[in-house]
């Protein structure tokens, strides 16, 4: 397919760049989706894509998630996603990232990127070292580090409010909270669990994670992988692969509440509506695991740790409002997530057309400041 026609049938993208450097091997893709609330933020992926049509599809596809991710999270944010085609185990390299990061440089702040599948730390520093434009980058840069910790919480708010929901009550002492996959968000959310005093159920296909996670919590319950999205729980917490919920799945559901950190959990969206007939309260992905997105942002306005875990606590408040606006439709949960984020932007979008020229204020940032 020609790449104008894939641009237009994958949605209505304001910009699309294409990065080439054959001095340093780069090939990348940035798209933008929609800058209505702010500047796109969104992490950028490396991956050896088996061909540019594929690479394009894909950022595309992220770019226009991260839109409905930082609207509905409530953030003055557009979404917006980068590709860097090629091996992350083989050909990465200082001259590349800094590279890319004269492109994200020369959007003058439209885009702002972040560390993805692939790409890591050290990755954001080379870019850093072009634009100030990067988020994610080690706290001896003034950023915040690892995202996962943030994540992890937001996930534990969203399993609050989940809970609350079906029960009235968001107290998980003595609730079965099975996680699937102990990642860095997986491993942090049994942390938050532990201390909350749930009874915490955990599976992982390394069993190194699980050795380590036994010895700092002799009480969890293992189960084999393939047990994990079948055991009976309160709460069943995917935080690995996406695609848990599918034809195969459905029928082996043991619980009343599925809320996770893992991306993209429904296979098709056709899914959550059978989650929804067999009275299982689905927690919308990308509304659950903002807590990352939040950290972030919290960094382009001068990082304070204790301010990042304080904003993480609204996914309790975005997820309520989610399940109030599925009960107010009579729809089900992902398709009022789709909806709260829909609403907010034509709302500031109304705003902008009221008011032209009275744009949200732009972020300058201590790292910005000295990078001048």
């Amino acid at each position: 397919m020609a790449t104008f026609e894939v641009i237009a049938k994958t949605g209505s993208h304001e910009q699309v760049v294409f990065c080439h450097d054959p001095d340093v091997g780069l090939k990348a893709i940035i798209a933008l989706h929609n800058t209505t609330l702010g500047p796109a933020l969104g992490g950028t992926r490396m991956w050896n894509y088996a061909n540019e049509d594929e690479a394009l599809v894909d950022v595309l596809r992220l770019s226009k998630g991260m839109t409905y991710k930082a609207a509905a999270a409530g953030l003055n944010l557009g979404g917006g996603k980068a590709v860097i085609i090629g091996d992350s185990k083989t050909q990465k390299t200082e001259g590349l990232f800094r590279a890319f990061g004269q492109f994200v440089n020369s959007l003058n702040g439209k885009y702002i990127t972040a560390e993805d599948v692939g790409t890591s730390e050290q990755d954001m520093e080379y870019i850093y070292m072009e634009t100030p434009w990067v988020t994610g980058i080690s706290k001896d840069f003034g950023g915040s580090g690892d995202p996962s910790p943030y994540t992890a919480h937001g996930v534990l708010m969203g399993i609050k409010a989940s809970v609350n929901e079906k029960s009235g009550s968001d107290s998980l002492k003595g609730l079965r909270v099975a996680v699937q996959g102990l990642g860095n968000v997986g491993f942090n959310l049994v942390k938050y669990l532990e201390q909350e005093g749930a009874k915490v159920i955990i599976s992982d296909i390394d069993a190194d994670k699980i050795k380590k996670i036994k010895d700092m919590y002799p009480n969890v319950q293992v189960v084999a992988p393939t047990e994990i999205l079948s055991v009976e729980c309160d709460v069943l917490a995917p935080c690995a692969m996406g695609a848990i919920v599918n034809e195969k799945t459905l029928s082996s559901f043991k619980t009343p509440i599925i809320c996770g950190g893992a991306n993209n959990q429904l296979l098709e969206l056709r899914h959550g509506n059978a989650l929804e007939e067999m009275g299982i309260l689905y927690a919308p992905d990308y509304i659950v695991n903002a807590g990352g997105l939040m950290n972030v942002f919290v960094e382009l306005e001068g990082y304070s740790q204790s301010r990042a875990f304080d904003k993480t606590k609204r996914v309790y408040d975005n997820l309520k409002q989610v399940f109030k606006i599925a009960k107010r439709d009579k729809i089900p949960t992902y398709m009022a997530a789709d909806r709260l984020a829909e609403e907010r932007i034509k709302t500031v979008a109304k705003l902008k057309q009221k008011h032209p020229g009275k744009s949200n204020r732009s972020f300058t940032t201590l790292r910005e400041i000295n990078n001048r």
